[in-house]
C-alpha cells in the first residue's frame, strides 16, 4: 500500500467537515489480479425523492515535488487508471483530484491547466489546508 500524501489528514478533516463519511482510507480497487488503491472513498445521504447515497473516490496529491508540471503528469495518470477502473466496476462512484488551494491557484488556474482538466474531463476538490476545509468542487 502506498505512503499517504502530505495532507491526507488534513484533506480527510476537511470532508468530515462538509458532511461526508469516511468509508475506506484507501479504497482498495481490484481488476483482474492487480490491486490499486484510491486515497479515500466517502459517502453521504442525499435528501431527494428518495434516500440515496452519493458516493466518491478521492485521490490526494500535494504537488510538492521540485516540477508542478511532473507532478500534474504523475496526478493525471493516476486518476486516468482510477477512472478507468471505476467505469467498469463502481459506475455509481465518482472520482475526484483533491488538490489545496494553491495548486488550483497557480497551475491548475493557468490555461495549461485548464486544457488538460476540461479535455481529460477532471473533477476536482480545491481544500484550504491551513483551514482544514473545502473551498471548490469542480466538476
Amino acid at each position: 500500500m502506498p505512503a499517504k500524501d502530505f495532507y491526507h489528514d488534513i484533506f480527510v478533516q476537511s470532508l468530515i467537515k462538509e458532511g461526508w463519511t469516511i468509508t475506506d482510507d484507501p479504497l482498495t480497487l481490484s481488476y483482474g489480479n492487480r490491486d490499486m488503491y484510491v486515497d479515500l472513498g466517502a459517502e453521504r445521504t442525499v435528501i431527494a425523492a428518495e434516500r440515496d447515497k452519493e458516493k466518491i473516490a478521492v485521490e490526494i496529491k500535494s504537488f510538492i515535488g521540485a516540477s508542478p508540471v511532473r507532478d500534474l503528469e504523475i496526478a493525471v495518470g493516476q486518476y486516468s487508471i482510477y477512472q478507468s477502473v471505476l467505469s467498469e466496476i463502481e459506475s455509481n462512484r465518482i472520482l475526484y483530484l483533491a488538490v489545496p488551494l494553491r495548486v488550483y491557484e497557480s497551475i491548475l488556474s493557468e490555461r495549461f491547466g485548464q486544457l488538460i482538466l476540461t479535455n481529460l474531463n477532471i473533477k476536482v476538490i480545491v481544500f484550504d489546508h491551513k483551514n482544514e476545509r473545502i473551498v471548490k468542487w469542480i466538476q
